[in-house]
């Protein structure tokens, strides 16, 4: 069973967990996630595009990512994240949140942070490893691409994470 630490409006831990998409938050109380904007040294970006049978946004693209677990810090969780989605080990590559922003979603038990990383690093299309329960494929993209996928609506969290990627 996956736990979740619940967080009050400041972003610090009530001592309470919940379980993994058990949408029991109140007003105020909050989830942890993460995203870890993966840039080449080249200056394009890894995406990649979610599986078909995922309940929401399904063939969208996105930057890895996910939910922190109960007692994990942030950045162990984006470490953890990027490298069961893409297999690129980033634990090295120094990265603290560049962004964090929250949502709320009055009434429907889901409301969350998101702290964004970007991590600059050199690998290979090779390296790259999907996991195929989590993505179809991949890409390096260029802001421009990026912004064309969400131009068409079809890249999560862009207008959220723009200054990461631009910066």
């Amino acid at each position: 069973m996956e736990l979740w630490d619940i967080y009050d409006r400041d972003k610090r831990p009530t001592g309470r967990t919940m379980q993994r998409n058990d949408w029991i938050l109140q007003d105020g109380e909050y989830h942890l996630t993460v995203l870890g904007v993966v840039r080449h040294t080249d200056g394009r970006f890894l995406i990649t595009r979610r599986v078909l049978t995922k309940a929401w946004a399904a063939g969208w693209w996105e930057v890895p990512g996910g939910a922190v677990m109960a007692g994990e810090s942030s950045r162990a969780a984006v470490n953890r994240e990027v490298l069961e989605e893409t297999g690129l080990d980033v634990s090295a590559v120094p990265g603290e949140p560049l962004l964090t922003y929250h949502r709320e979603n009055p009434g429907e038990g889901d409301n969350y942070f998101v702290d964004c990383y970007r991590f600059t690093m050199d690998f290979t299309a090779g390296d790259v490893r999907l996991r195929p329960d989590e993505a179809l494929e991949f890409k390096l993209a260029t802001l421009d691409e990026i912004k064309a996928l969400a131009a068409q609506g079809i890249f999560l969290h862009y207008d959220s994470i723009r200054p990461v990627l631009e910066k």
